[in-house]
């Protein structure tokens, strides 16, 4: 009897145990993109994300190089099927089983692939086509790991905000109504079956940046002290952009019958430079954005969202480095916690055990504020000495300052050489769509890097 007593009370504690486990704060992971043309190769990234101290690792694809090299580390990672294989994934078993047999298995479990993500944001692509083939791939690949007798990777997709057609106030959030009944329904009841997670990237950058006269700069960056929005529907008062957004799916879930599917937060982030008019981009904002975020999501005990106070808020931030190549405005391309040589755009802890910081000026945000086209801090030299080049063939006196004898030659110096073109290109050609970015070179400062006889040429956004 006395043995069955113990066993009995070794049983509760261990379901006590476990419990509480799921409980814990969750640092975030790092989402490693790799569209760039000067990034380090996998193994001097991998380095780079140990300094993080995050032990999740997302990456868009299943690269070999870079699963090899987290072979053996401990580090959860995940992998992505590409877009264009959705449908033939969907159409086709045997093909989503020779996809798992040549991107899972070589590489599982001494790669701790933990998560599988069909697509990426693939609703807010134009090929509906492909809208229609998601949750059916979904079940494919899933159905294809256990045919391979792989049962503890999870499956699912990342969807951007604009899943939902309206989220204010959060409780009377709804998805859209092209993907609500055939996409979004069906792919809710597989992730609640599987025990899956519906993965979201949430930006609260773009929606204050879309409308930053009625969105309170510090409500999006985790800094509001006295801001409160109240949900009118619910009573519930929020205190941060973030959980709002957050919220708003989680209602809009609960409305077609799902309330108990957790959010993991695929990619979140803030640029830290960005085109002329991309207002709010820089290194302040971004280290204030991430370094709150990551408070938030490792406090103990985990504080959720309004709506669940006590979920653990799992998640990626996104990004390892600035990618030169990624397509769209500036701010694309200036996300990342690195340069690509490998120095910091600033000091970040992801492991939430760092809380002091060293203190950045805080940027003015009048609007009549000059701005400043310089090369980025650890950019290529010889990368930069090919966009000055460009610059300066634009014609219309763009270099004439900076020419032998002229105020602003500065010899030996292609770094300052090419500031000044940078300057006085973005200045020239900016409202016929020049920009401040020379594939990720130039940065925006507000600090005037005029010298002497020397008068740098500015911007007012």
């Amino acid at each position: 009897m006395t043995m069955l007593i113990l066993i009995h009370l070794l049983l509760l504690s261990m379901l006590f145990t476990l419990s509480n486990t799921k409980l814990l704060p969750q640092q975030p992971g790092i989402c490693y993109g790799q569209l760039g043309n000067n990034l380090p190769p996998p193994q001097k990234s991998l380095e780079l994300i140990k300094t993080l101290k995050t032990k999740r690792v997302k990456i868009y694809d299943t690269s070999p190089q870079i699963l090899k090299a987290l072979r053996n580390t401990n580090i959860e990672v995940s992998i992505m099927v590409p877009n264009e294989l959705i449908s033939n994934i969907a159409k086709n078993q045997t093909f989503s089983n020779q996809w798992i047999k040549n991107n899972v298995l070589p590489f599982y479990p001494h790669t701790f692939i933990h998560y599988i993500l069909v697509g990426n944001e693939v609703t807010s692509t134009n090929n509906k086509q492909t809208w229609f083939n998601l949750v059916p791939a979904i079940y494919n690949i899933q159905h294809s790991l256990g045919i391979f007798k792989i049962y503890n990777i999870k499956v699912g997709t990342s969807s951007a905000m604009d899943v939902i057609e309206n989220s204010f106030p959060p409780s009377n959030a709804a998805f859209r109504k092209d993907i609500s009944d055939d996409v979004i329904k069906p792919m809710l009841k597989f992730l609640n079956k599987s025990k899956s997670f519906f993965f979201l990237d949430v930006y609260p950058f773009f929606a204050w940046a879309s409308d930053p006269k009625n969105i309170n700069l510090d409500y999006a960056l985790f800094e509001s002290k006295n801001i409160t929005v109240k949900d009118s529907g619910t009573g519930l008062v929020y205190t941060n952009l973030f959980d709002q957004m957050v919220d708003a799916v989680y209602f809009a879930m609960k409305r077609l019958g799902y309330p108990n599917i957790e959010i993991f937060i695929a990619e979140t982030g803030w640029p830290n430079s960005g085109d002329s008019n991309q207002i709010g981009a820089n290194i302040y904002n971004a280290a204030t954005y991430n370094r709150n975020f990551i408070k938030k999501v490792t406090k103990n005990p985990t504080v959720g969202t309004p709506a669940q106070p006590r979920w653990v808020i799992q998640s990626f931030l996104f990004s390892l480095f600035n990618e030169n190549q990624k397509p769209g405005p500036g701010t694309e391309r200036h996300f990342g916690l690195f340069y690509p040589n490998g120095s910091r755009v600033y000091d970040i802890d992801l492991s939430g055990k760092k809380s002091e910081y060293k203190k950045f000026p805080v940027p003015k945000n009048d609007s009549n504020e000059k701005l400043w086209c310089v090369v980025a801090s650890g950019a290529n030299v010889t990368l930069v000495a090919d966009a000055l080049s460009y610059a300066c063939s634009q014609g219309n006196g763009t270099c004439d300052p900076i020419q032998p004898g002229k105020p602003c030659f500065r010899p030996n110096s292609i770094l300052w050489l090419a500031s000044y073109a940078f300057s006085s290109y973005w200045a020239q050609f900016r409202k016929i769509g020049g920009t401040c970015d020379f594939n990720g070179l130039a940065t925006q400062t507000s600090t005037d890097p005029s010298d002497g006889s020397c008068k740098f040429p500015a911007v007012t956004p």
